[in-house]
């Protein structure tokens, strides 16, 4: 037999015996989540958590000369609201974008950024749980070493193999700096610093899927691409969600690589937003409706993925 579906019975039995261990685990965990003394702990960190944002979103609505002069909760004493916060927001820009480009831009490089690094981690981490090769275990600790590693570190080095170029399979590939790189530089960047984590996560995962699914592909003739794809790969999109997840909100949150690295006509929203406060500061109430529409985005993103959340979070307490 040449070929292996995903839909044989043996994968079946596994699905279902890895996703009874998750819901045995999940169920474990909320159990344990809701005694007394933890319901109480949630309360608190959800209201700590929360008042900050709520008093963000009143301000986004409140006119300039009051969020300046007074606190937010002095809102429910002389309630005025104002739409002119977002219009402002959704109106400013550079002389190279506005700020619904940027929101764009924040779009195209979030996307490949998430995408790209969770290809590469997820072939990686099937390498690492499932194919015996001289130096894996020393390997792999060098890559989960990596995260360790501040990004501040790698940031010179990026920047001077951007501007001398790159060598691929012989070929000198260069990415000039600013506008004209587009978004090249950016994706790269965030693949780099993406993949120690990605690898360690997703392998997690992998490594629990128990061995004689993958013996008996390999008996029945399956190669090792086959067996990733059509079994692995099916089994472990929990786990890939979630790292989707983080590896999105973290992405489209970021400034500092966007600093380095995107410049010009390819700047995201987060670094718009920084530049619309004014050289000083002085439009600093700005923040506050720019928040509201960068948040867009992500929340769309988490709550389209929860359900896949917390099992991606469970990979790795399912053992036996």
């Amino acid at each position: 037999m040449s070929d292996v579906k995903a839909e044989t019975p043996e994968n079946l039995s596994t699905h279902a015996v890895l996703t009874g261990r998750l819901d045995g685990a999940a169920g474990r965990t909320r159990k344990k989540l809701s005694r007394p003394w933890a319901s109480i702990a949630s309360i608190v960190i959800a209201f700590l958590w929360t008042v900050p944002t709520l008093g963000l979103f009143i301000s986004s609505f409140r006119p300039r000369d009051q969020i300046q002069s007074s606190g937010w909760w002095e809102f429910f004493i002389h309630p005025e609201v104002t739409g002119e916060n977002y219009v402002t927001v959704l109106q400013s820009g550079t002389t190279q974008l506005t700020i619904l480009e940027s929101f764009v831009n924040s779009i195209a490089i979030t996307i490949p950024a998430t995408i790209v690094p969770l290809m590469i981690a997820a072939m990686a981490a099937y390498a690492f749980a499932w194919i015996d090769f001289k130096g894996r275990n020393a390997l792999f600790i060098f890559v989960f070493a990596l995260q360790i590693v501040p990004i501040q570190m790698a940031l010179v080095p990026l920047l001077s193999s951007f501007s001398r170029g790159i060598n691929l399979f012989g070929l000198q590939v260069t990415l000039p700096l600013g506008a004209s790189a587009g978004y090249a530089q950016v994706w790269i960047a965030h693949s780099m610093f993406a993949l120690p984590l990605a690898i360690y996560l997703l392998h997690n995962f992998m490594s629990e899927i128990p061995g004689d699914i993958i013996e008996a592909a390999r008996v029945d003739g399956a190669s090792r691409g086959q067996i990733f794809l059509r079994i692995v790969l099916p089994l472990t999109m929990p786990a890939i969600a979630s790292v989707a997840i983080f590896q999105f909100l973290w992405v489209w949150n970021d400034l500092l690589v966007a600093l380095v690295f995107a410049d010009g006509a390819a700047a995201p929203i987060t670094k718009l937003l920084a530049e619309i406060t004014g050289t000083r500061g002085n439009d600093w109430y700005l923040l506050t409706a720019g928040a509201f529409v960068s948040i867009i985005i992500p929340l769309i993103v988490f709550f389209s993925l929860q359900r896949y959340f917390v099992r991606g979070l469970l990979a790795g307490s399912t053992k036996g």
